[in-house]
């Protein structure tokens, strides 16, 4: 499922306009509606801030390699 569509389906799911998910997040409404459209360029943080709401957070997988695999 991509990040936007899980956003937008928690969102609705607590019945929650995307004013209410903004201002409960501490983000702009404008930061939302780009998340929930799924723009490419949006800041981690304030992703997470959003995602916390819902008991979520995303980060940085390791993807199994190392510095020594890299030269």
């Amino acid at each position: 499922m991509k990040l936007a569509d899980f956003v937008k389906e928690k969102r609705k799911s607590v019945n929650l306009t995307q004013l209410d998910l903004s201002l409960k997040a501490g983000v702009g409404l404008r930061f939302v509606r780009d998340l929930e459209q799924g723009k490419k360029t949006l800041r981690l943080d304030k992703i997470n801030q959003v995602l916390q709401l819902f008991g979520h957070e995303v980060g940085a997988i390791q993807s199994g390699y190392s510095e020594d695999n890299l030269i």
